[in-house]
């Protein structure tokens, strides 16, 4: 634990120090305003970025996110289209029960049917994208089409702050208290950590990652909402590539691609130095085709500190085992 603590130093210095030196070209960078836009900009990755981790910890992976909340959205959309007059919670919860159903997929073929999450959430990306299609026709919903109480929602400042970052940070809040208060937090740790010796505690494996791509799905599907209501238009290819970016915030966070290390935290600072690097490209003027680039270089990289770090730990308790012999 205080290996990861350490870690979660270091990135928030790292974001720190990236911060100022950008300021040293633009001041207005870091002022109060401007980062709270980067928040709000990166409010999407955190939230999706939750998801993951839960994913993740439990040993498996989610591709489907991405996919998920544009479908999600799309839905939200027509439904809008077709009922204008419908109260904005019922959207949002029906964002949240058709996230949660394209997650519950995800996790009952990887839970009964034993096929690898990859395979899995391969397959169901591009299903999901098709099914966009199915239901649009390939047509786009634009932001006449859309009703004001519907668009304006996550724009809505309170505080200096709009509510789409608001929402971020309140499920920053409540994954925290998920996942050190509770049993179903400390059952995703102990599944990925050890699924075997999880099992001879009454843990059931199966379930326990089920339950893990239910709420990434749901959070994918709240996402869904909050995107297309904000940038107001929704189509096909809405977040193509976003995966990645989910997977690299988690990664960089901290949370370990073998499962069961990582913590709320340290994906909250991966998602938000992802953010900050991308708000900042074309400050710098750096061409935006340099992201998906910057973010696969990210992932690798932390993976392999992530990897030399379990070495060096593994190497420490066989020192220890030694000297007790």
């Amino acid at each position: 634990m205080s290996a990861l603590k350490s870690r979660d130093t270091l990135l928030f210095g790292a974001i720190l120090l990236l911060l100022a030196l950008i300021s040293t070209r633009f001041p207005g960078f870091a002022a109060p305003s401007n980062l709270a836009s980067v928040l709000t900009d990166t409010s999407p990755l955190i939230v999706l970025a939750l998801g993951q981790m839960v994913v993740i910890l439990t040993r498996c992976i989610d591709l489907s996110v991405a996919a998920n909340l544009a479908l999600t959205g799309m839905v939200c959309a027509m439904l809008n289209v077709a009922m204008p007059d419908l109260p904005m919670p019922v959207v949002i919860l029906v964002a949240l029960v058709c996230g949660a159903c394209l997650g519950a997929v995800n996790g009952l073929l990887v839970w009964k049917l034993d096929i690898p999450p990859i395979v899995v959430t391969l397959g169901t990306m591009t299903i999901f994208r098709g099914i966009i299609f199915l239901l649009s026709d390939g047509q786009w919903i634009n932001a006449h089409e859309m009703s004001p109480a519907f668009t304006g929602l996550p724009r809505t400042v309170i505080l200096g702050l709009p509510i789409l970052g608001w929402i971020a940070l309140l499920m920053v809040a409540v994954m925290a208290v998920v996942m050190s208060r509770t049993p179903l937090g400390r059952a995703f740790y102990a599944v990925g950590g050890n699924p075997r010796a999880a099992v001879y505690t009454g843990l059931d494996v199966g379930r326990t990652q089920f339950l893990a791509f239910v709420i990434s799905g749901t959070l994918a599907g709240l996402t869904g909402y909050l995107w297309i209501a904000r940038y107001a238009v929704a189509y096909v290819d809405i977040a193509g590539g976003f995966e990645l970016d989910v997977v690299a915030a988690c990664v960089i966070g901290g949370i370990s691609i073998a499962g069961g290390v990582g913590t709320v935290v340290g994906t909250l600072l991966g998602a938000l130095f992802l953010g900050v690097v991308k708000n900042a490209l074309p400050v710098v003027d750096i061409s935006p085709f340099w992201q998906l680039a910057i973010s696969g270089a990210a992932i690798i990289i932390a993976v392999t500190l992530n990897a030399r770090a379990g070495r060096a730990k593994g190497r420490v308790i066989l020192k220890s085992a030694e000297v007790t012999r």
